[in-house]
C-alpha cells in the first residue's frame, strides 16, 4: 500500500512539472514538491491562491492555479482544518464508509453551472445567427476567436468537460473526412419538393442532394391532427423539410417554418454527434437509437414496425368466436382490429404459451457502494423508543390494536344499519333480472337513509350553531402590537442583534417573536442592506403569518410583506419582508449561496427540528464566517436554548419573559394501558370536580380525535341534563379553518369548553382560557426504514422537552394543573430528553440530492447538530445511483444536476425528465401536479352510488395515473368549470391547486429550455415515463394473494379505489404504500416487465433462463387449503409417532 502511495505522488509531481514547464517554462522538482504540499493544506482555491501569492507567485494564470489545485486534491486529499480532533470512532467511520467521506468541491458546481450557461449562450448566438446573411469565413474565423477568448477563462479550460473529452478523443482517433454534399446530414434544412401524397403521408426529393427522397410521416407534417396527409400538402408543392432520421430516411416539416425556413427545434452540436454516432448507416427499417437527458436509451421504432407491434394473446374461446363472426359475414376481417391484413387474415397473436419475464435484482454495485448496501451492512429502523419493553412502549403497541378494532367495529355497525334497511329496497339486489335502473334506485334511496349519519351528533351539537370566525379583539393593530409581551424589549432586541451577528431568541408561543422581530428590523433599518428572511416549518404557517405582517405593516400581501412556498411565490420587486418555509430557503440556497439578497435570515420555531432546518443550521453557521454583514436569528419556544448556542459558537441568548403561571404537574400511580380512555375518565373528572377553566386534551390524530369527541358526546348524554353542559371542539390540520378558528372562542358562562388537539397545541397555537392540560404522552411520528425503504406512521412517546412544553399551555391564563397520565418513572426513563430530529428517521433522498448539488460530497463530516445515521444515508445515495443521479465514483451527475433544479422528489424528478425524452413531457407535468394535489374525488354518503359511477367513468385501462390525466383533461375541455366539479364530485380546490402547480413546474422547464411535448394517444411513452421514476415500486402478481413487491419481497394489495382492483393486472408500478388493515399501495398503472432492465439496469437485470432465479428458490409448493387443520399439520415433523 505504501508502494502504491508513493507511485501516486511521484505520478503527480511528474505532472506538476509537466504542467509548470508548459505554462511557466520551468519544471524544477523541489517546485513542484513545495506547490504539491502548499495545495494539500489548503480546502478551496481562493486559499491555495492566497498562498501562492504570498510566497511570490501571484503571476501564475488562474486556470493553471485551479487546474493545479484539482490535480493535487485528487492525489492527495486536503487536511481539512475542522477545529476538532478526530477521534477513533470518526476514524472508524471514514473507513467504513468511504463513500461518505469524499472531499467537497463546491466550485466544480459553480463552474459547471457557468460552463453550461456559456454553451447555451454560444448556442443561442449560433442559431440566432443562422438567419442573419454573413460572410461563412468571417463568422468561422468570429467562432474561433470567440472560444479562443473563452477559454482562457479556467471554469472553461478546466470544467468543461464534455468538450474536453470530445478533444481527447479527437486527438486520439483522427476526425473522419466530412461528408460529401451529396449525403444528408442529420437535423439540417433542406428545400424539397413532393413527389408523391399517401394517406399516411408523403415522399419529399430533396433539391440539393441529387433528387434523394424521403419520408415525412402523417405526424411529422404539422404540430395539430391530420386525419389524411392530403388534406395538408399536395404534389409538387415547395416545402422546407428537416432530416431526422439518417438510415431510416425520415423527414420532419413541423420542426421547420415553412415561411423562412428557420429550425424551430434546434439541436446541440453535441446532442448531434452523440445522435449521429448512435445511428449509423445500417439499413432502411431499422430503430434510431439516441442517449437521452435522462441517461435512458430512446428507441424511435418505424411506423411501419410499430403498426405490426404485439398485441395481447386472444384466449381461445375469443379467436373461435372471431373466426366464427368473420366466416359468416358479420364482422369484416379489414374492420377487425386483432387481425394483420398482411397475413392472410390469420390472427396475429401467436397461438403458443406466452414466454414468461425473470426479473432479478442487479445485484453489482458501483465501486463507492461496494459493502455498503443495505443488504450487506445492518440497517435497522430509527430507535424511536427510549425503552420499548417499558409501560409507553406497551401502551403504544395496544393502542395501534385497539385503533384497528375500533375502525373494524365501526364498519360492522355500518354494515348491520345497512341490512336493517326495510327488504324491498333489498329486492332488486336479490333479483336476478331487475328492471333497467332500479338497483341504482335502491342504492340512491340507501343513502338518504345513511345521510343523517354524514355529520356525528356531537359535531352536530358543537357547529351547528352560527360559525364565528376566532375571538375577535376589540383593540386597534396597533394597540394589539403594544400589548404583547415582545414590545417591552424592541430597543434591546434591536441593539442585540446590532452587536451579535448570531442570535438565539427564546420565547413562549404568543410573545409576538414571529410577527413583530421582523418589522422591528426593518424599522431599524436593515431592509436598506437587503430582505429580512423568515422560515417557517410549515407552509400554512408561512401564509397565515405574511398575511398578519402585512395588515399591521399597512400594504398588500405580496408587496412591501410576501411569502414563498413550494408551488407558489407571493413576492414581488418591492417586497423587503419575505416568510417562506425552510425548504424554499433551502433551495435559495442551492442557486446563490451566499444569500446576497439578504441582510437577515431568521430561522423561526427551530426547536421543531425538521430536516432542511437542521441542513440550514450547518449552511448557516458556514456562511456567516464568509458573510460578517449577515445577521442570523435563532428562535425557538422551548427553553432548550444551550444547545442551539453551543452549535452557533456559544452565541448570546435574548429571553423574552412570557405571561406564564405555576403549574401543577400531577402523576399517574399506574401506568395506563389504554390511555385514550384513562384520557376521557380524566377530561369527565375534572369537568366534574374541578372549578372553572377549559381542558386541553393531548391525542395522535384524527382517528383518535373523533373517537374521543364521540366518547365523550355520549358519556355527558348518560349523566343527564343536571351536570354543567361540556363543549367539545376537536382541532386537527383536515379540519376546515372556519371549525379550528371555534376553538378561540371563550365558553359562555356556566359552560367549559374542552379542546381536543394534536401537538399542533403545543407550540403553534395560543388558546385562552385553558387551565388544565391532560397529557397521555403520545404523537404520531413519520419514521422511515431504510432497509425497507419505507416511511411509516408510528404511535411514539413524545420527549420531555414537550412534555414540559404542553404543561406550559396550562399556566398561560393563571394558575393550572398539568394532569399526565404516565408515571413519573417513565417521564424520567423512558422519554429522551428532546425529540428525535427529523432528519434522524426520514427518508434523505432529496437532502443528499441538494447537498450533493452544492458541492457536499463529505457527509459525514458535514457539520450537522444531530447527524443521521450512515445507513440512512448510504440507503439514499443508493437510491439516487439507482435513479441515474449519482455516477460509478457517487458523484453528481449532469442528470443530477437537473433533477436538483426542481422541488421534487427525487423519483418524481426523474419522471419528469425521462418524460423529455419520451416524448410525454405535457401529459406527465398534468399527472406529477395531481399526484402532489392529493385526493381529488369526494364521495358524499347520501351519494355514493352517483358518486362511484361519475368517478368509474373516468377509469383507465391502464391505470390511476392516467386517470388522473383523464380527470384534468375533461375539466380542461370544460374550460376549467367549478359546476363540472360538482357534477362529477371533484373536488375543484385541488384541481386549481393541480393547475397553479403545472404552471410552476412549466415555468421552471422553460427556464432549463427542456421541451413540453405531448403524447397524443401513446399511453405507452406515459408509462414508460412513470416507470422510469418509480421502478422501485414495482410489483407482481402473487400466485397466493395480492402483490409481492420485488424489491424488498413484502406483499401488498391494489388499494380498492384503484381503477385497477377488479383487474388485477400481472405487474404494476405504485405511487406509494398506505398502512391501514393491509398494505395497500395508491396510484397503480400496469407496466411491461421488460422496461425494468431497459430504464432501471443498475437496479434490474433478466434471469438467466439456464439458472433457477432466486424467487423460484424462495417458492414452496403448498398443499391445498384445509380449513379442519394447521396450515403445516401435512408436514412430517408435526405428526405423532
Amino acid at each position: 500500500m505504501e508502494t502504491l502511495k508513493e507511485l501516486e505522488r511521484l505520478s503527480l509531481l511528474s505532472n506538476i512539472c509537466t504542467e509548470l514547464e508548459s505554462h511557466v517554462g520551468s519544471g524544477d522538482k523541489i517546485l513542484a514538491e513545495f506547490i504539491a504540499d502548499l495545495g494539500r493544506n489548503c480546502e478551496t482555491v481562493d486559499e491555495f491562491e492566497a498562498k501562492l501569492k504570498e510566497f511570490g507567485a501571484g503571476d501564475l494564470p488562474d486556470y493553471l492555479v485551479r487546474s493545479l489545485i484539482t490535480m493535487i486534491h485528487a492525489i492527495l486529499p486536503p487536511t481539512f482544518k475542522t477545529g476538532k480532533k478526530s477521534t477513533p470512532d470518526d476514524d472508524e467511520k471514514l473507513s467504513a464508509f468511504p463513500a461518505l467521506c469524499r472531499p467537497d468541491d463546491r466550485d466544480r458546481g459553480r463552474e459547471r453551472d457557468r460552463g453550461e450557461i456559456h454553451r447555451n449562450d454560444r448556442d443561442r448566438e449560433r442559431d440566432s445567427g443562422r438567419d442573419r446573411d454573413r460572410n461563412p469565413d468571417w463568422n468561422r474565423d468570429r467562432d474561433r476567436e470567440r472560444d479562443r477568448r473563452w477559454k482562457k477563462h479556467s471554469y472553461y479550460r478546466v470544467h468543461d468537460e464534455d468538450e474536453e473529452e470530445e478533444q481527447h478523443r479527437e486527438r486520439r482517433h483522427p476526425a473522419q473526412p466530412r461528408r460529401t454534399s451529396d449525403e444528408p446530414e442529420l437535423y439540417a434544412i433542406y428545400k424539397g419538393r413532393v413527389s408523391r401524397v399517401m394517406d399516411a403521408g408523403c415522399f419529399i426529393q430533396l433539391n440539393d442532394l441529387g433528387g434523394k427522397e424521403g419520408l415525412v410521416h402523417i405526424s411529422q407534417i404539422a404540430n395539430r391532427r391530420i386525419a389524411n396527409a392530403k388534406d395538408a400538402v399536395k404534389r409538387n408543392q415547395e416545402v422546407y423539410v428537416k432530416v431526422i432520421s439518417v438510415s431510416g430516411q425520415k423527414l420532419s416539416m413541423r420542426d421547420v417554418d415553412q415561411k423562412t425556413g428557420k429550425d424551430l427545434l434546434p439541436m446541440r452540436k453535441s446532442s448531434q454527434n452523440e445522435a449521429y454516432m448512435a445511428n449509423p448507416v445500417s439499413g432502411n427499417g431499422g430503430p434510431m437509437r439516441r442517449l437521452g437527458l435522462s441517461g435512458i436509451t430512446i428507441v424511435e421504432e418505424n411506423e411501419d414496425r410499430l403498426s405490426t407491434k404485439r398485441l395481447k394473446r386472444m384466449s381461445s374461446p375469443e379467436r373461435w368466436e372471431a373466426k366464427k363472426l368473420i366466416d359468416v359475414g358479420v364482422m369484416n376481417v379489414h374492420e377487425y382490429p386483432m387481425l394483420n391484413d398482411d397475413q392472410d387474415g390469420i390472427l396475429y397473436q401467436e397461438e403458443g404459451a406466452e414466454e414468461e419475464i425473470g426479473i432479478e435484482l442487479n445485484e453489482d454495485k458501483p465501486s463507492f457502494l461496494q459493502g455498503q448496501s443495505r443488504y450487506s451492512i445492518d440497517m435497522s429502523p430509527v430507535k424511536i423508543f427510549k425503552n420499548p419493553e417499558g409501560s409507553l412502549g406497551r401502551a403504544a403497541a395496544l393502542q395501534s390494536a385497539l385503533i384497528k378494532e375500533r375502525r373494524e367495529l365501526r364498519e360492522q355497525q355500518q354494515r348491520t344499519m345497512l341490512d336493517s334497511i326495510p327488504k324491498d329496497l333489498n329486492r332488486p339486489w336479490e333479483d336476478p333480472m331487475p328492471e333497467t335502473g332500479e338497483r341504482h334506485l335502491a342504492q340512491e334511496l340507501r343513502g338518504v337513509g345513511l345521510s343523517a349519519y354524514e355529520m356525528p351528533e356531537w359535531k352536530k351539537d358543537a357547529y351547528g350553531k352560527t360559525v364565528t370566525l376566532g375571538q375577535r379583539s376589540k383593540l386597534s393593530m396597533q394597540e394589539q402590537r403594544q400589548s404583547l409581551p415582545i414590545y417591552k424589549l424592541k430597543k434591546e432586541l434591536v441593539q442585540a442583534v446590532h452587536d451579535n451577528q448570531v442570535l438565539v431568541v427564546i420565547g413562549e408561543t404568543g410573545s409576538g417573536k414571529t410577527t413583530q422581530v421582523t418589522q422591528y428590523l426593518a424599522e431599524a433599518g436593515y431592509t436598506t442592506r437587503g430582505k429580512i428572511g423568515c422560515t417557517q416549518p410549515r407552509r400554512v404557517a408561512a401564509m397565515s403569518v405574511a398575511k398578519r405582517v402585512a395588515e399591521e405593516f399597512g400594504c398588500r400581501l405580496g408587496e412591501e410583506v410576501g411569502y414563498a412556498i413550494r408551488f407558489e411565490d407571493c413576492t414581488g420587486p418591492e417586497t423587503v419582508i419575505k416568510y417562506m418555509t425552510d425548504g424554499m430557503l433551502l433551495r435559495e440556497i442551492l442557486v446563490d449561496e451566499t444569500l446576497s439578497q439578504y441582510s437577515v435570515i431568521m430561522l423561526d420555531e427551530a426547536h421543531e427540528r425538521t430536516i432542511h432546518t437542521d441542513v440550514l443550521f450547518g449552511l448557516l453557521k458556514q456562511l456567516v464566517k464568509r458573510r460578517p454583514d449577515l445577521r442570523l436569528i435563532v428562535t425557538s419556544a422551548t427553553l432548550d436554548a444551550e444547545k442551539f448556542s453551543g452549535y452557533f459558537f456559544n452565541c448570546n441568548i435574548f429571553t423574552i419573559p412570557g405571561r406564564t403561571f405555576p403549574v401543577e404537574i400531577l402523576y399517574a400511580k399506574q401506568p395506563e394501558i389504554d390511555y385514550l380512555d384513562a384520557a376521557l375518565i380524566t377530561v369527565l373528572q375534572i369537568h366534574l370536580t374541578e372549578p372553572e377553566g377549559d381542558v386541553l386534551l393531548f391525542l395522535t390524530g384524527q382517528e383518535e380525535i373523533d373517537h374521543a369527541c364521540q366518547s365523550l358526546y355520549e358519556r355527558m348524554k348518560g349523566l343527564g341534563k343536571n351536570v354543567p353542559e361540556l363543549i367539545i371542539l376537536p382541532v386537527y390540520s383536515a379540519l376546515p379553518s372556519e371549525m379550528q378558528s371555534r376553538i378561540f372562542d371563550p365558553a359562555p358562562p356556566g359552560k367549559r369548553k374542552v379542546v381536543v388537539a394534536t401537538n399542533i397545541a403545543e407550540a403553534s397555537l395560543t388558546i385562552d382560557g385553558i387551565y388544565y392540560v391532560v397529557d397521555p404522552g403520545f404523537a404520531k411520528q413519520n419514521v422511515y426504514n431504510p432497509k425497507l425503504g419505507l416511511d411509516s406512521l408510528v404511535i411514539t412517546p413524545i420527549s420531555q422537552a414537550s412534555a414540559k412544553q404542553r404543561a406550559g399551555r396550562a399556566g398561560r391564563t393563571g394558575p393550572g394543573k398539568c394532569f399526565r397520565l404516565y408515571t413519573e418513572g417513565a417521564y424520567c426513563n423512558e422519554m429522551s430528553p428532546t425529540t428525535i430530529p427529523e432528519i434522524q428517521r426520514i427518508n434523505l433522498g432529496m437532502t443528499t440530492l441538494n447537498m450533493k448539488a452544492m458541492g457536499i460530497n463529505d457527509l459525514l463530516s458535514f457539520d450537522f447538530m444531530d447527524p443521521p445515521s450512515p445507513s440512512a444515508l448510504i440507503s439514499a445515495m443508493e437510491q439516487l445511483y439507482s435513479l441515474g443521479a449519482l455516477d460509478e465514483e457517487g458523484l453528481l451527475t449532469k442528470l443530477g444536476r437537473k433533477m436538483a433544479e426542481f422541488p421534487l422528489d427525487p423519483p418524481l424528478s426523474k419522471m419528469l425528465l425521462a418524460s423529455v425524452d419520451l416524448g410525454c413531457s405535457d401529459e406527465i407535468l398534468t399527472i406529477i401536479a395531481m399526484i402532489s394535489t392529493g385526493n381529488i374525488f369526494y364521495r358524499p354518503r347520501e351519494k355514493q352510488a352517483q358518486a362511484d359511477q361519475k368517478r368509474a367513468k373516468f377509469f383507465q385501462p391502464e391505470g390511476d395515473h392516467l386517470t388522473l390525466l383523464a380527470v384534468y383533461e375533461a375539466w380542461k375541455a370544460k374550460n376549467f368549470s367549478g359546476p363540472w366539479c360538482f357534477e362529477n364530485f371533484v373536488q375543484s380546490r385541488s384541481l386549481r391547486k393541480a393547475q397553479d402547480v403545472r404552471k410552476q413546474l412549466l415555468t421552471i422547464m422553460d427556464r432549463y429550455k427542456l421541451d413540453v411535448v405531448s403524447a397524443g394517444k401513446n399511453f405507452t411513452k406515459i408509462r414508460k415515463a412513470i416507470t422510469a421514476g418509480f421502478f422501485f415500486q414495482a410489483a407482481r402478481k402473487d400466485s397466493r394473494e395480492g402483490y409481492r413487491a420485488l424489491v424488498e419481497n413484502q406483499t401488498v394489495f391494489i388499494h380498492p379505489s384503484s381503477a385497477l382492483f377488479q383487474r388485477q393486472p400481472d405487474w404494476v408500478i405504485y405511487h406509494e404504500l398506505v398502512m391501514t388493515t393491509k398494505e395497500y399501495t395508491r396510484e397503480v398503472t400496469v407496466i411491461d416487465p421488460k422496461w425494468l432492465v431497459e430504464l432501471a439496469p443498475r437496479l434490474y437485470k433478466s434471469s438467466d433462463p439456464n439458472r433457477m432465479s432466486k424467487r423460484k428458490r424462495q417458492e414452496r409448493i403448498e398443499p391445498l387449503y384445509d380449513p379442519y387443520h394447521e396450515p403445516n399439520s401435512w408436514r412430517l415433523s408435526k405428526r405423532r409417532a
